[in-house]
């Protein structure tokens, strides 16, 4: 039996394969402009890889994130909170606070017990978020870790703005003006993981803290935020998929 968690985000949709208790597959796809377009894509890539039948009786699928009502063929649908502190504990194997940085959304979930006892929010503006740091590279002219490398070598520059439209005009201005590219990409990530650390302070204050979503990878990042946080920031290769394994394993569960 397998147990396949999709988590369809606002910009990158995962895919985590269970057979029974091992990990055997996780894959990531581009969202796209249709949730429903980018489920159809993963149902045919299980299918063409022998995953599962076209018929999807040997499976259980569980469908999670922003777009989880696109999945029609999905047996259950989750809440993101409920399957990435799944997934979180899952990867991390211990009580910790988790930071989901999404495309559009920054979440943050306290584990108790493996358990989510408490989560706080931020889904009202993209400032924080990975979108954020995407739209300011691209404003610099520069791929996301290339602007992340130039972090360790920028100072001076502090981006005030709270809205990422009017932050996107601060970047743009700061150009203008002839501030060196460093500089705006060290205020830039600046920026990031300060919105991150607020958001942790309203939270409350915790002892460990496990890194999700798409800049789990970016070293710059994780640097930059448990500096902020002045706690142990852990992370993993998987991650990026931690929604989509928590949704499998809720589904075996």
């Amino acid at each position: 039996m397998k147990y396949i968690g999709i988590d369809i985000g606002s910009t990158a949709s995962k895919l985590a394969i269970f057979e029974e208790k091992n990990l055997i597959n996780t894959s990531v796809f581009a969202t796209g402009w249709s949730s429903k377009e980018t489920a159809n894509n993963i149902k045919e890539y299980l299918i063409s890889n022998g995953y599962v039948k076209d018929s999807l009786e040997d499976c259980f699928i569980v469908a999670t994130g922003y777009g989880r009502v696109s999945v029609p063929f999905a047996n259950k649908t989750l809440t993101e909170i409920t399957c990435h502190g799944m997934g979180a504990y899952y990867l991390s194997k211990e009580d910790c606070t988790v930071i989901d940085i999404g495309g559009q959304d920054t979440k943050v979930i306290t584990l108790e017990g493996g358990r989510v006892t408490s989560f706080t929010m931020n889904d009202k503006c993209a400032a924080g978020t990975g979108r954020f740091l995407e739209m300011m590279a691209n404003t610099l002219g520069l791929e996301i870790m290339e602007m992340s490398e130039l972090w360790k070598s920028g100072q001076g520059v502090v981006i005030s703005s709270m809205c990422t439209v009017f932050a996107e005009s601060e970047v743009i201005s700061l150009i203008g003006q002839g501030e060196k590219r460093e500089n705006i990409a060290h205020g830039v990530i600046e920026s990031i993981s300060g919105k991150v650390n607020s958001l942790c302070q309203k939270h409350g204050r915790a002892d460990r803290y496990f890194l999700t979503g798409g800049l789990c990878d970016n070293p710059y990042m994780l640097e930059s935020l448990e500096k902020r946080l002045g706690k142990p920031l852990n992370t993993n290769s998987l991650a990026r998929y931690a929604g989509a394994i928590g949704a499998a394993l809720m589904g075996k569960k």
